[in-house]
């Protein structure tokens, strides 16, 4: 992974004279709001419909199915890059399906990680000294040892276990962890020891959960998330992703950017861990939804991605890729879905998400598989600046133009 020396790591203060919040003594502040940007992630070769589609169905307990697993090599088998004269050489695209990740320090001397902000968990882990080789290879790693603030957790274990049973679990430690402008002095570190392949097959180095600290893992006793253990320091309890297309994007700790105009509003119910809210859409009647900035696509329920997709003429449900296809050159509708007393439009082009062959391409919005909530990826975040608000338990979406 390259180092935030060499990226395009950013900490922008959204006002120079802004005063610092009211300090907790687990967090140390130099500003009561920040914005660190995204980076590129370098190890992203390619978009993979149908492996962005069992990511997102083995995070939330759905079962992947044979038919789903097998279109995921063939993608993979198609994406050949053919270099002049010197034969073929294998793009292989990120396990992850993450474009792009934020730069994260763990340590003293700090320890410099890329990893993905999931608004749709809540454990902060990371490939470590402690994960197998044959699994961390390709990966940044903490070393608790190199740390002279780690500290071991005592008895603490995790386990993060999918519904393809894929799993991730090891034990955990305390140390410092730096986002930005803000430090944590000791946060809850949960070190990988045991990786299953879909993790150590991506290019992230871990996960830094941002749902709500009920559904944390660490056993026996769940530890805070970062952002729970900074709220205080902020100027105000809440964070903004500032998603983007084909670009990095940010995220915004503590203030609402002035480009967030005309916010939308609707109260959470956080009594499953998740930023989930009641919505509706002109094609799918009312239904519950999550903000999953850790999930790429749209997973809607199957009458609500059936009736998207009858209107977008020649789609079908191909087996063979496990998803909605469709003609590349089609021009794809709008989706839009209801905010409190106002509704947001995720345009159809943000929906045509990645080639699946034969001039056809792979939908941004698919089946939940049986889901009781619709999950708002990224392809839905993109479209709006996102505000989780923690203090007044409610999500806002302001429209980008």
């Amino acid at each position: 992974m390259q180092p935030i020396t060499f990226g395009s790591f950013l900490v922008t203060f959204l006002s120079a004279s802004m005063a610092a919040g009211s300090a907790i003594p687990n967090a140390i502040s130099t500003s009561g709001s920040f914005e660190i940007k995204r980076t590129e992630n370098k190890g992203f070769t390619g978009r993979n419909g149908p492996l962005a589609l069992a990511r997102a169905y083995a995070k939330y307990g759905v079962p992947v199915s044979k038919t789903l697993t097998e279109a995921i090599e063939l993608v993979k088998s198609t994406q050949l890059v053919k270099r002049g004269g010197s034969g073929n050489v294998t793009a292989t695209p990120d396990g992850d399906d993450l474009q792009y990740l934020v730069p994260v320090e763990i340590g003293t001397p700090p320890q410099k990680l890329n990893l993905d902000f999931d608004t749709g968990s809540s454990d902060l882990w990371v490939f470590s000294s402690e994960t197998d080789s044959s699994s961390s290879q390709g990966h940044d790693v903490y070393d608790p040892s190199k740390s002279t603030s780690s500290k071991k957790l005592d008895g603490a274990t995790w386990n993060i276990t999918y519904g393809d049973q894929s799993s991730s679990s090891g034990d955990v430690y305390t140390d410092v962890v730096t986002v930005g402008s803000l430090t944590v002095k000791t946060q809850a570190v949960e070190s990988a020891q045991q990786v299953s392949a879909q993790f150590a097959s991506g290019h992230n180095d871990g996960l830094v959960g941002l749902a709500f600290s009920s559904i944390n893992t660490v056993t026996p006793t769940p530890q805070k998330t970062w952002f729970d253990n900074i709220v205080g320091s902020l100027d105000s309890p809440l964070f903004v992703a500032d998603l983007r297309h084909e670009t990095p994007g940010s995220y915004i700790f503590g203030a609402v950017p002035s480009a967030a105009s005309n916010i939308l509003y609707a109260p959470i119910d956080n009594s499953k861990g998740f930023w989930q809210f009641s919505t509706s859409s002109d094609i799918g009647g009312e239904f519950d939804a999550i903000a999953d900035t850790g999930t790429t696509l749209i997973l809607a329920g199957d009458d609500l991605a059936k009736a998207y997709y009858q209107k977008v003429q020649g789609a079908r449900l191909d087996p063979v890729q496990g998803g909605y296809v469709f003609g590349c050159n089609t021009t794809l509708p709008d989706f839009k879905f209801t905010v409190g007393e106002g509704a947001i439009t995720v345009p159809g082009s943000l929906v045509n998400y990645a080639p699946a062959g034969n001039g056809e391409c792979f939908g941004g919005i698919q089946p939940s598989g049986g889901l009781p909530f619709t999950i708002l990826g990224d392809i839905a975040l993109k479209a709006a600046h996102v505000i989780f608000d923690s203090g007044k338990t409610q999500i806002g979406w302001a429209q980008k133009k």
